[in-house]
């Protein structure tokens, strides 16, 4: 009986301790994000049946017996668990926390109703533009949308401070994905098909059948709303969907930096982990700019894989871009957002004001907290 009584408890710890396991390494948990565990992540959550029915089974074999030994006990052990499951399952799992919206409303610029001093995730396609406000992208994690009959995932981490859009398609079909949970601070996605993980920063899937494969990212564009529609004035907005204003309203101050949450403030000064960064890849190389030097300086030249760039700011303080220069040498004056280079003149975006001119090429760039730069581009120059 003794040993029966045994064969409960260990299943009951057993329950706890994987339970609590399950979401350590996929939430942000002390310590849990710092370290390489992906693996040992996934194994968890794949065989995550096959360690319940085992402790299950331990705790109703021995259950008859420990309650011989102490009546109240057990049953407080079981309450227990029980909490602890439901907890982990319920309330702390990511897809639970967080939801697409219930109903995906776009509207033009005089139906919006979205401040225009809101950053944007801005795309365009076949002669379209849509625009989707950071705020709700920062709460929903992902958006499933389509442009110019092209299906798009436009997703955000707002530990990581990145945007990306994806085409949700794996070995040329549509799929779907649910927000699994985190690594290395950054968002994961499963896929529904195989249950692979994917990364967001990279659209790398990490672990599961699809390991190594990477999504298509389509190109995106982080700016204010009023600069997106300077340069499109027919574009589609995102609008609030009004079931989750409370959440919205959390990260009302996220985009300036004003929060003051361990994950998601802002490190004023340069290249501290969340320090903010505008990062390039051009090539097998990448390269990183100190947000604060580009607020003083608004344009930075350098020469990233053999291309000459210039990243520009604009001034609103909050929109950027990435330009390829035309040679080492070519320099812009600013007046106001417009460029100035050897007489002619751009837009802030490179769009040349004479028609006799070309436009200058865009470059993709990306602002992101300086932790998330780094991890995920560790050959990164600075």
């Amino acid at each position: 009986m003794k040993g029966k009584a045994k064969l409960f408890y260990l299943g009951i710890a057993g329950l706890l301790l994987f339970e609590l396991a399950n979401v350590y390494f996929i939430m942000p948990m002390p310590g849990s994000q710092e370290i390489n565990s992906i693996g040992l992540a996934y194994f968890l959550y794949t065989w995550r049946w096959v360690f319940r029915v085992l402790f299950v089974a331990m705790v109703v074999l021995g259950l008859r017996s420990a309650l011989r030994r102490n009546r109240w006990l057990p049953y407080a052990a079981l309450l227990l668990v029980i909490g602890i499951a439901y907890g982990t399952n319920f309330k702390m799992a990511a897809d639970t926390m967080f939801y697409q919206p219930t109903k995906l409303q776009l509207t033009n610029a005089a139906q919006n109703t979205v401040a225009p001093d809101r950053l944007v995730l801005g795309i365009t396609y076949k002669g379209q533009a849509k625009a989707y406000p950071v705020q709700y992208l920062g709460y929903h994690h992902q958006v499933r949308d389509s442009i110019g009959g092209k299906p798009v995932m436009v997703t955000y981490c707002t530990v990581c401070r990145t945007g990306r859009v994806f085409e949700p398609v794996v070995n040329g079909k549509p799929e779907n994905f649910r927000l699994v949970g985190m690594d290395h601070f950054n968002a994961m996605f499963e896929d529904e098909t195989t249950g692979s993980w994917w990364r967001q920063a990279t659209g790398q899937a990490v672990a599961g059948k699809l390991a190594g494969h990477t999504l298509p990212e389509y190109p995106s564009m982080q700016t204010t709303l009023t600069k997106w529609l300077e340069l499109h004035p027919q574009t589609l907005i995102m609008q609030p969907d009004k079931k989750f204003q409370a959440e919205y309203d959390s990260l009302k101050t996220y985009e300036k930096g004003r929060l003051t949450g361990t994950l998601t403030r802002r490190d004023t000064s340069s290249w501290q982990p969340k320090s903010w960064v505008v990062g390039v890849s051009l090539g097998n190389d990448s390269k990183s700019y100190d947000w604060n030097r580009l607020q003083q300086e608004r344009i930075i030249y350098d020469v990233v894989h053999g291309q000459p760039i210039a990243v520009i700011l604009s001034e609103d303080k909050s929109s950027f871009v990435v330009l390829a220069r035309e040679n080492r040498e070519q320099a812009f004056t600013l007046q106001n957002d417009t460029l100035i280079s050897q007489g002619n003149r751009y837009s802030f975006f490179g769009k040349s004001l004479d028609a006799a001119q070309p436009d200058l090429k865009s470059v993709t760039a990306y602002q992101e907290y300086w932790h998330s730069w780094k991890t995920f581009h560790p050959m990164t120059k600075w």
